[in-house]
Parts: C-alpha cells; structure tokens; sequence
C-alpha cells in the first residue's frame, strides 16, 4: 500500500510540472484536429467513390 501512495504523491507532484495549454490553445488544438479528420475522410471517401466506379466499370 505504501507503494501505491508513493505513486499517487509522485504522480501529483508531476501533474504539477505540466505547462497546461489555455482555453484557446485547446480551442484551436480542437478545430485542427476535427478540421483535419474531416478532411481527411472526405479524401478517404472520394477515393472509395473512385475506385468502386473504376471496379464496376473493369468488370
């Protein structure tokens, strides 16, 4: 047990020592990161849409 709360208290004193972005860092952390996973779906699904045609026209 005294293992555990060792951890605990050295796991606080570290969440101490991290620099914590601001609200609008996140804010915009967040935008980016939904802005490029959307982006990157609609490439995905464009090129699904292309190459399921380019199979249906092969055979």
């Amino acid at each position: 047990m005294e293992r555990f709360s060792k951890y605990l208290r050295d796991t606080i004193a570290e969440m101490k020592h991290v620099k914590w972005p601001t609200t609008n860092q996140a804010a915009v952390y967040t935008l980016l990161v939904v802005v490029i996973s959307v982006v990157v779906a609609l490439t995905l699904s464009g090129f699904d849409y292309l190459f399921t045609n380019l199979l249906q026209i092969a055979v």
